[in-house]
């Protein structure tokens, strides 16, 4: 899809800044960006990424035009207008693309007849792909892979080798992202991203791997995936790291390397975890981890006003203690 400044601006009712004649050929992220892409930006949090970008033209509001370089869409609602935009570049999977395994000839390789090949796929040497599988478009799969039965790989994910991934997984679908309109109603982002996995991974029974929003979603190397787990848009998990069952990591988290992860933890979004920490069963993680260590979290649902208030009386029991405990030897 190429479409001009002048459409996506009528498209997503914002007024133009520069050339209206410009062509757009996709959309990239404002570091990622290039001349042909458009890309956004929501606050002044990333006035000096928007300063520096490489992109084309970008979507921004009015507080954001002096710190643009180049041809700009000026809009209310940014994030609405790069939800709508998302949906005229994204390439869905062609039903007509698939074969048979038996229909087609992997040197090498072990295909299951009832399993659904697309396009341009390319599966290593000494791979398995288990029965009932479904392998989309432009999917890459390296050698010694096994590919349990009942497997879902989207459009344009990336397997490394020396990979197992167990019955039920689905590697590429759509990440949760929407926008709401003055009306409070979702408009939904369509992601662009894929997701790339490493060598020597294994990923366990049912969990879901979500496409990056623009950029991928990224496993690395030697990470170890229970069942049950949910990894969102645009997660990093550094190499070596093993994240038990029922896990679910929010989107754009970055997990460091040689990381352990428990049983049912609840990761939130726009998060940085660096090496070699460890998080026991059931915590939540709601800030950064910038120090290696073991970590547990728990605090019961409660207003979020209330919990702000006792995170700051936790905090500080030990100073309270010390407190009291003057308080009272000089009562005595």
């Amino acid at each position: 899809m190429i479409l001009s400044i002048k459409e996506i601006a009528e498209l997503v009712e914002g007024s133009i800044e520069g050339d209206s004649s410009k062509s757009i050929h996709g959309i990239g992220t404002l570091d990622s960006a290039n001349s042909s892409q458009i890309s956004y930006a929501i606050n002044k949090k990333y006035k000096e990424s928007l300063k520096n970008s490489n992109a084309g033209a970008f979507i921004i509001n009015k507080s954001l035009k002096h710190y643009c370089q180049g041809d700009a869409i000026l809009v209310d609602n940014v994030y609405l207008a790069y939800s709508i935009l998302t949906h005229k570049f994204k390439v869905t999977q062609n039903i007509e693309h698939f074969n048979y395994g038996h229909q087609l000839d992997y040197p090498g390789s072990n295909v299951a007849a009832s399993s659904l090949i697309g396009k341009n796929v390319k599966i290593g040497k000494s791979s398995a792909i288990g029965v009932n599988c479904v392998i989309e478009d432009d999917v890459s799969i390296g050698s010694n892979s096994v590919i349990e039965p009942n497997v879902t790989i989207q459009k344009g994910c990336q397997i490394g080798n020396n990979c197992v991934i167990s019955p039920g997984v689905v590697i590429g679908s759509e990440g949760f992202g929407n926008a709401r309109n003055s009306d409070k109603k979702w408009s939904s982002i369509a992601h662009l991203g894929n997701v790339s996995i490493g060598d020597n991974v294994s990923i366990g029974a049912n969990t879901t791997i979500d496409r990056g929003s623009i950029s991928d979603t990224e496993i690395h190397d030697g990470v170890k995936i229970d069942n049950l787990i949910h990894i969102a848009h645009n997660v990093i998990i550094g190499e070596d790291t093993a994240i038990a069952a029922k896990t679910g990591i929010a989107g754009t988290t970055i997990i460091g390397k040689r990381c352990m992860i428990g049983g049912a933890v609840g990761i939130v979004d726009h998060l940085k975890i660096t090496d070699d920490v460890i998080i026991n069963a059931t915590s939540t993680v709601n800030r950064d981890i910038t120090i290696p260590g073991t970590y547990t979290g728990f605090v019961p649902i409660m207003l979020h006003s209330e919990w702000k208030k006792v995170g700051i009386w936790l905090t500080k029991l030990d100073k309270i203690a010390t407190f009291m405990k003057i308080k009272l030897k000089n009562i005595r």
